[in-house]
C-alpha cells in the first residue's frame, strides 16, 4: 500500500486512478468491483468517477476479505449485511472452510513427509503409504457426500 492520498484532507475526492494507485491495483479492478456491486463511486464529476476517503476503507476491506479467502459474492454479502450478526455468520462459515482446508493440508503434509522418509525405494510399494492413500480417498468421498 502506498502513502495515503488523503494527506489530512477529509472532504477531498479522488479519481479511480488515485484510489487504484494507492492500493497498487489496476483501475479495471475497481471497475469490476463496481460491476459486481462491491463499490460505488461517491459522485461523478465530468463523467469521471470520484471516490471519498470512506472508499479507501472499503477497498482495504475488500482486499483483506479476499486475502482470507472470501469470494467477491461473499464479500458483497459481508459488506451489505445489515448487522454484526449477519457478518459474523459469513465469517463463521469461512472459518469452518479454512479449518477444513487446514486439515486437508496437514494430511497432505503428513503423507509427503512419510514419502520423503520412507525406507521403501519406491514409496508406492509402501504399505503405510497405500493405507494413507485409501484413507485419504475415503475421507474425501465422505466429505463430498455430506449435504
Amino acid at each position: 500500500m502506498k502513502s495515503s492520498p488523503t494527506s489530512g484532507v477529509h472532504d477531498a475526492t479522488y479519481s479511480i486512478g488515485e484510489i487504484a494507485g494507492y492500493f497498487d491495483l489496476a483501475p479495471h479492478v475497481l471497475r469490476h468491483w463496481e460491476s459486481v456491486g462491491l463499490l460505488t463511486p461517491a459522485t461523478r464529476a465530468g463523467g469521471r468517477r470520484r471516490y471519498t476517503r470512506a472508499h479507501l476503507a472499503r477497498v482495504a476491506m475488500i482486499l483483506r476479505s479476499k486475502e482470507i479467502g472470501l469470494s467477491l459474492a461473499q464479500i458483497r454479502d459481508l459488506l451489505d449485511a445489515c448487522d454484526g450478526r449477519g457478518r459474523r455468520r459469513i465469517l463463521q462459515s469461512q472459518l469452518s472452510a479454512l479449518d477444513e482446508q487446514i486439515e486437508r493440508i496437514q494430511t497432505s503434509k503428513q503423507l509427503i513427509t512419510h514419502v520423503l522418509t520412507c525406507r521403501h525405494e519406491d514409496f508406492t510399494e509402501c504399505p503405510r503409504f497405500q493405507e494413507e492413500i485409501v484413507t485419504a480417498v475415503v475421507g474425501l468421498a465422505a466429505h463430498r457426500a455430506q449435504p
